[in-house]
């Protein structure tokens, strides 16, 4: 090895084959990973000593003749090599390696967090539970997969996972293990019965899986006892409201400091794609199948890319645009969601007799205006409730993820209250404002925004002063006064106790999935969707014009839709071409 001959590419790469001998290739992360291929067709070794010391061999089954595949198949073993290592002149990053069930390290790996054996139980954990009750009337069973808490070192302290599984009741045409995620980032235990009803004809073919993430619902939830189910606040019409949405931020951090410190560091989606893995390996599956929405598109492409080879049929349902996932997702959408407002709007004022709150679009955003308006002045009454100008944003922002009737009315029916409330009328809220109110300004269901934070805050680094939040709200405010104090705001993670362990993944390479995208998105909207669209090759997209968030998996009615990617999870033929669906 102290003399070396520079390889010839068009060599080395035209069919992957090289010759009996040993190949160097230079690592991001620096020295050289060696490997030997010797020509024969169906098996590569690599192996070597990692820049941080770790001992890593690699054995693969294949050796490809596509270039891309070939290339995705050597960005694994970079992976394998300097995951956990630092770059020349760089501090050390907090992330073992991704490696698959193949792949053997040294002291401490990870192979007995593969191998085991799960234990298959009732869902049900009490009479209150009604996610575990719903489970097991559909005949599902659920398990707790046992993972590290730091994949540094899988030898120390260890979290479990749950996992519930709806088998298939085709047995005899199954086509393999299905993984979900309906976004959020929140829990997924509860989704396979839903998801069968879904998925047609190929619903019954799949052991579908839901898979509660790290720090949510059953997964070593986090719970930092704070005073809302969310990390969202709108920074309202002042300085003065600004301050005290900041003042939320960091009240949330802090509790989250000090209740759970010791897991805040381990928290992230690559680590929650780790998990994931060794649930595909815990499950005796080579490779599974994948459906996610929202969030879980990000899961997806994550996981993908770092364990190239381990998906089947992928469906990727209103994808995250990967270069800007993280504490800042929501900046850049308040134009998608003024047009939906104005569309509600619209709607609202054909039925004014109804809801009364104005009979042309004009009139109806005046009327939200004002409400926001007189919020900011004195927080309106209703029932048991305050809701002042940092809120009622929020309350209008979560019911514009779609365009139909029911989810408009319910709006409308809530702005109804609030213009009562504004007039001084003693008001009630309705069952649904109720209960989003609940939701946004107790405790009653903290867990949820505690674990969606710590992902979110774990994941990609933020800006530290709460001023350059404010100055880019006030840069942003003429263009869309209503959702830019929002969706620009200041949030936990600009005082969030630990920063990210890694890098963010940088999302890439060949991936055949079939993508749901709508051209109306509030939340992750259609350039986002393209985005992840031309960084997956392979990645087929299916357009719907509509103003509407995960359309697939929340059952929006439209055939074209359904139809094309319950047949492609049937066959697993996709789409010749991108398309739109009417």
């Amino acid at each position: 090895m102290k003399q070396t001959v520079p390889a010839d590419p068009d060599r080395v790469w035209d069919g992957a084959a090289y010759g009996l001998g040993l190949i160097g290739t230079p690592l991001r992360c620096g020295g050289t990973w060696w490997g030997h291929a010797g020509g024969l067709e169906s098996y590569i070794t690599v192996s070597g000593v990692g820049p941080s010391g770790r001992r890593v061999t690699i054995d693969f089954n294949e050796n490809p003749s596509a270039e891309e595949a070939f290339n995705d198949q050597m960005k694994l073993v970079e992976t394998a090599f300097c995951d956990g290592a630092a770059a020349p002149g760089t501090a050390p990053t907090a992330a073992l390696a991704a490696a698959p069930a193949s792949a053997t390290f040294g002291t401490g790996g990870l192979a007995r967090f593969y191998d085991q054996r799960l234990k298959w139980k009732e869902c049900t954990l009490n009479d209150g539970d009604e996610v575990g009750r719903e489970l097991d009337e559909a005949g599902a069973a659920c398990a707790d997969v046992t993972v590290p808490l730091d994949y540094r070192r899988p030898e120390g302290r260890t979290i479990t996972v749950a996992i519930s599984r709806l088998k298939a009741s085709d047995r005899a045409h199954r086509i393999g293990t299905m993984i979900l995620n309906g976004g959020g980032p929140g829990p997924a235990l509860d989704m396979p019965p839903y998801m069968r009803s879904v998925m047609g004809k190929a619903g019954p073919r799949y052991d579908l899986v839901g898979m509660d993430p790290r720090s949510l619902g059953r997964s070593a939830a986090v719970d930092c006892r704070g005073p809302s189910g969310t990390w969202i606040k709108s920074a309202g019409e002042s300085r003065r409201s600004f301050d005290r949405s900041a003042a939320f931020a960091k009240d949330l951090a802090d509790r989250c400091a000090r209740t759970n410190a010791g897991v805040l560091p381990h928290i992230s989606t690559r680590n929650i794609a780790r998990d994931m893995d060794i649930v595909r390996g815990a499950l005796g599956e080579r490779k599974v199948s994948y459906n996610g929405a929202s969030y879980g598109t990000y899961l997806g492409s994550v996981y993908a890319t770092m364990f190239p080879g381990q998906l089947d049929r992928v469906v990727l349902d209103s994808s995250v645009d990967p270069t800007r996932f993280g504490p800042r997702l929501l900046a850049g959408t308040e134009g998608a969601n003024d047009r939906a407002l104005g569309a509600w709007a619209e709607w609202a004022a054909e039925r004014d007799a109804t809801y009364g709150l104005g009979g042309t679009r004009a009139e109806v955003l005046g009327t939200v205006r004002g409400l926001v308006a007189a919020a900011a002045r004195t927080p309106l009454a209703v029932g048991r409730w305050r809701v002042d100008d940092t809120t009622l944003p929020l309350v209008l922002f979560d019911h514009l993820d779609t365009d139909e009737d029911q989810a408009r009315a319910v709006l409308a029916e809530s702005v109804r209250v609030f213009a009562k409330a504004a007039a001084g009328e003693g008001v009630q809220p309705t069952k649904e404002l109720d209960e989003e109110l609940t939701f946004l300004l107790t405790g009653a269901e903290s867990v949820y925004g505690s674990g969606q934070t710590a992902i979110i805050c774990g994941d990609a680094d933020t800006p530290r002063d709460p001023e350059s939040y404010w100055s880019d709200i006030e840069r942003n405010r003429a263009a869309s006064p209503l959702f830019a104090p929002l969706t620009r705001n200041v949030n936990p993670c600009a005082f969030w106790p630990v920063r990210p362990a890694e890098r963010p993944t940088e999302v890439g390479g060949r991936l055949p999935a079939l993508m749901v995208a709508a051209t109306g998105d509030t939340r992750t909207t259609y350039p986002a969707n393209q985005a992840l669209h031309g960084l997956l090759r392979g990645s087929r997209m299916v357009t719907l014009d509509a103003d509407v968030h995960a359309p697939y998996q929340r059952g929006y009615p439209n055939t074209c839709v359904s139809e094309t990617v319950n047949g492609y999870l049937l066959t697993g033929r996709l789409p010749k071409r991108d398309f739109t669906c009417a």
